[in-house]
């Protein structure tokens, strides 16, 4: 029998609107042996069933919500929700292979992640009851999707705040080097020296709205990663595309996936950090018709957010610096604290700063292969926007 928490007054409201995170300062009282990555029954005060999800009493995420009806057979409740994943993922992108499968708390599995390369599935767990049955999701994937190869790639800060070991682990086969295609672009994927879980889906279907302007532009792509909007611009027809990023890693995978795809336009690769060259570029008079700037999360949590501002006002004010008079500034954040309003002003402000006038022209949210929860702000956590530079 499933232990049961029970909520202190009034706090079932944000879960009754449809959000799947209990807090641990929200919890009454436990009935019950409550272990971690155990199921556990949540109701509010007046005893009234709320759902029930995986605990964990190390985690600020007390319980992670994973049904509002008793969960009878969790093999059977990763089979439905990683299969109704799927067949969402195969409605918006019929004609693809690789793209994220499962995003966590949208498709109703709090604290998993999973990204489809082909038939290599690349897990990131951030909770202690996913981790605890990983067996059930590894059987998933390999009996109902063909999965040939399965690892994790975690981020530690996550595993870290949920308690969980930090070693990531091959499930399946083999780190092998997978081709994938976007839908137009073909990327080398390293799993072994790659960010992330190998490739930022969440941007592909911005990669291809930049094709809109991009032909005969010189183009800046800046924190590239893996060459994506440079390689769309250079596809578009640009008359130059220039990638820079610090990792020396990412730089080589650029360089790859540039030759890869036959592209003819010219092309120059740097290693250096993006704000230094920036500043180098201003000093030397260099600008370009179009500056797309797509940088890590500066803001981890709350209490960086307001150095975080400070830190995107800076870069898209040198960003803008770096813009010929009617070109193009597309710039993005992922930082889920950063909201879309604070955002756009951080890029007025910017543009104020650097005496240039700007007229947004399009914004934008993640790709279609990651849905938001309308009651999860924190499912919605990236920002694209295109910026007209006069």
């Amino acid at each position: 029998m499933n232990a049961k928490i029970i909520l202190k007054k009034n706090e079932e409201r944000r879960i009754l609107k449809g959000h799947l995170w209990v807090f641990s300062n929200e919890i009454y009282k436990i009935e019950g042996e409550a272990e971690n990555g155990s199921l556990v029954d949540v109701f509010d005060s007046k005893n009234n069933y709320l759902g029930n999800g995986f605990y964990n009493k190390n985690s600020l995420i007390s319980v992670r919500i994973l049904s509002k009806e008793k969960i009878d057979d969790l093999q059977i409740f990763f089979e439905e929700k990683i299969l109704s994943a799927f067949q969402l993922r195969k409605e918006v992108y019929p004609f693809k292979n690789s793209y994220r499968l499962v995003f966590s708390e949208s498709d109703f599995l709090p604290g998993l992640i999973v990204d489809k390369y082909n038939n290599t599935f690349v897990l990131q767990i951030y909770s202690f009851g996913m981790q605890m049955n990983i067996e059930k999701i590894i059987s998933v994937l390999k009996n109902n999707l063909g999965a040939e190869n399965i690892f994790s790639k975690n981020e530690s800060y996550f595993r870290v705040m949920e308690g969980i070991s930090e070693v990531d682990k091959i499930y399946l086969g083999e780190l092998k080097t997978e081709v994938i295609n976007d839908g137009l672009i073909n990327y080398v994927i390293n799993f072994e020296k790659g960010q992330k879980t190998g490739f930022y889906f969440d941007q592909n279907d911005n990669r291809f709205f930049i094709e809109k302007f991009a032909k005969d532009k010189t183009v800046l792509d800046a924190f590239c990663n893996s060459g994506g909007f440079g390689l769309h611009a250079a596809y578009a027809g640009a008359k130059s595309v220039v990638f820079v990023d610090s990792s020396a890693i990412e730089i080589e995978n650029a360089k790859k996936n540039f030759l890869i795809n036959n592209l003819k336009t010219e092309a120059s690769f740097f290693t250096e950090d993006v704000f230094d060259f920036l500043e180098k570029n201003i000093s030397q008079e260099v600008k370009y018709n179009i500056v797309m700037i797509d940088p890590p999360a500066f803001a981890k949590n709350k209490k960086s957010l307001p150095s975080a501002q400070k830190g995107y006002e800076k870069l898209n004010k040198l960003a803008i610096q770096n813009i010929e008079s009617g070109g193009y500034l597309v710039t993005s954040s992922c930082s889920h604290h950063l909201h879309k309003d604070t955002f756009i002003e951080i890029i007025n402000s910017a543009s104020i700063k650097a005496r240039r006038a700007i007229q947004l022209l399009y914004f934008n949210q993640a790709s279609l292969d990651h849905p938001k929860l309308p009651a999860m702000e924190e499912t919605s956590y990236l920002k694209f926007a295109v910026f007209k530079v006069l």
